[in-house]
């Protein structure tokens, strides 16, 4: 059984793999009622919480530089908390990139990338769920295996809506506005998988 202390941790990047699933959630939101008036509201309220995401990422850092044990190396849940931030943020990234660029109506494409970003999220954050069993790594194997499947799908869909972009959009500014917007969104799927990557090295230095 874990400790007091070894519950903080694993708790402590299930409360950040929220974050993100919130913000994921709020994105999705965000674009399925898409009104470019209320866009710098959205903005304000999505980094709301993406401050939450980094005030649980300071309590890592804080608990981290006193503890003197810790359930797996601390460089790993250091850089495992760090990964998980970073979704949090590339997120935030997106919906602020259709703030600044003045976006007036959201294509169904983007919708369902924002939906994957949604799906994976939730993946990550099953698995920051099942980490405080990272000696018996069976379903965290999976559901590594799982954010990467989504990840591809991620890579398919952003070759082809920028394929459609350049065939479509006579544009130059609003082709420029699209690519930049996929390019964000596949960092979003690019961070899951860092953190997907991170789970892998904890369980191949434990088992």
């Amino acid at each position: 059984m874990a400790s007091k202390q070894d519950k903080f941790f694993f708790n402590n990047l299930i409360q950040a793999a929220d974050s993100s699933c919130k913000t994921a959630d709020y994105l999705l939101t965000c674009l399925e009622n898409y009104r470019p008036e209320n866009s710098r509201a959205m903005v304000d309220e999505m980094h709301r919480y993406e401050h939450d995401g980094d005030r649980t990422l300071h309590q890592m850092t804080a608990a981290l530089a006193k503890a003197f044990v810790t359930p797996v190396d601390r460089e790993d849940l250091d850089l495992l908390s760090r990964n998980i931030d970073d979704v949090t943020d590339c997120v935030e990234d997106v919906l602020q990139t259709v703030y600044v660029n003045r976006v007036i109506r959201i294509p169904g494409e983007i919708l369902e990338y924002a939906r994957l970003i949604r799906r994976a999220c939730g993946v990550m954050r099953d698995m920051m769920v099942e980490f405080e069993h990272f000696k018996k790594p069976a379903k965290l194997h999976d559901l590594v295996i799982k954010l990467g499947d989504l990840e591809e799908e991620g890579d398919r869909l952003y070759l082809q809506y920028k394929y459609n972009i350049m065939k479509d959009c006579t544009d130059v500014l609003e082709t420029i506005c699209w690519r930049e917007i996929l390019d964000k969104m596949e960092n979003c799927l690019d961070a899951c998988e860092h953190v997907g990557a991170s789970v892998d090295t904890v369980v191949i230095k434990n088992t």
